[in-house]
């Protein structure tokens, strides 16, 4: 019987202190499409264990300079409207996908939007009218659709430096429409200045730091090179007590991706698969079992996953790459 006893105590001691590995946001950045959203475009995602996907609805800009935000028209395609959203939305929860809401700018010509700034007053407040007109109508759509976490915005350095004030004022404007989780998608070289992170839930950050300037960067390299920028990332997250997200991740399979994540150039033509599977995997091991990283969204995703990707393709998605498994793995160890 005291062999039972012992047993039985040091079973139950024993599950009490086994190490158990926290759920994270696994998050894939659903692409708007043309087309409507089914069954078939949604279970490639439950397949690589993701639990959260970025909804992408886009408004348009014709230049850096220019005030009016063109958003929800019938001249956009499917996905990047309202309709579209809640849509993909809508079949994305029939598997128990969780959803971020994250309206995005589009810039004629793919002009860089953490560069938008106006040059007089008058044009600064009609794009903040019309700002705030775009943003709130997906505050509103996802409140309707209970989303779990809605982004303010994406890479706007400038608009966000030169009126904070605005800034403030639009974030107390989506909390009286919208009362779940909020965040903000900066870029990986603004985020530490950006002014209003206590009022937010997450720190958003899209992560395209930059690596290693290796041609084949190895896993080793790119765990080295994180060593100047994770502490940085951490010590903000502790100082103002608010989890990282990385509202964006992910590298091209491309020579040399990890010299400059970020750059979407088309020029860059020459596959490398090994460099996009050792740069996203020392990524996810230098930050998914830390207990102030919330998780984030691997960028990008399209809908219609066989249709995409594969070896022969130099881009950003991990479909149908070797990578894919790894992520697959990753996510489902914290889910």
């Amino acid at each position: 019987m005291r062999i039972l006893v012992v047993f039985l105590v040091f079973l139950t001691f024993g599950c009490s202190i086994a190490p158990n590995k926290s759920s994270k946001i696994n998050g894939v950045s659903f692409v708007a499409a043309r087309d409507v959203a089914d069954s078939s475009h949604v279970a490639p995602v439950v397949k690589i264990n993701a639990n959260y996907a970025a909804i992408m609805p886009f408004g348009f800009i014709k230049n850096l300079e220019h005030p009016e935000i063109i958003h929800n028209t019938d001249r956009q395609w499917f996905g990047e409207t309202r309709a579209g959203a809640k849509q993909y939305i809508s079949e994305l929860r029939k598997v128990s996908i969780k959803v971020m809401i994250k309206p995005q700018i589009w810039v004629w010509k793919g002009e860089f939007t953490g560069e938008i700034k106006m040059a007089i007053e008058a044009d600064w407040k009609a794009l903040e009218t019309s700002y705030s007109s775009f943003i709130l109508e997906y505050a509103d759509l996802a409140e309707k659709v209970n989303a779990e976490i809605f982004c303010i915005g994406t890479e706007l350095e400038l608009f966000v430096k030169h009126r904070p004030e605005y800034w403030f004022q639009l974030i107390k404007n989506i909390k009286s429409v919208y009362k779940g989780k909020l965040t903000y998608a900066a870029n990986w070289n603004e985020f530490a200045k950006t002014p209003f992170w206590d009022q937010l839930d997450y720190i958003g950050i899209d992560a395209y730091f930059p690596l290693s300037d290796k041609k084949t960067p190895t896993y080793e390299d790119c765990l080295e090179g994180w060593k100047s920028h994770k502490p940085i990332i951490e010590k903000l997250s502790k100082q103002l007590d608010r989890p990282i997200l990385f509202t964006e991740y992910g590298y091209r399979s491309v020579d040399y991706s990890a010299k400059q994540p970020w750059v979407s150039d088309y020029t860059m033509r020459d596959v490398n698969l090994e460099a996009q599977v050792n740069t996203t995997t020392a990524l996810l091991d230098t930050f998914w079992h830390e207990d102030w990283f919330a998780g984030g969204f691997i960028w990008k995703w399209f809908i219609k996953h066989n249709e995409v990707g594969g070896h022969e393709d130099p881009m950003f998605t991990p479909q149908n790459k070797p990578v894919e498994a790894v992520l697959s793995k990753k996510y489902a160890a914290y889910n």
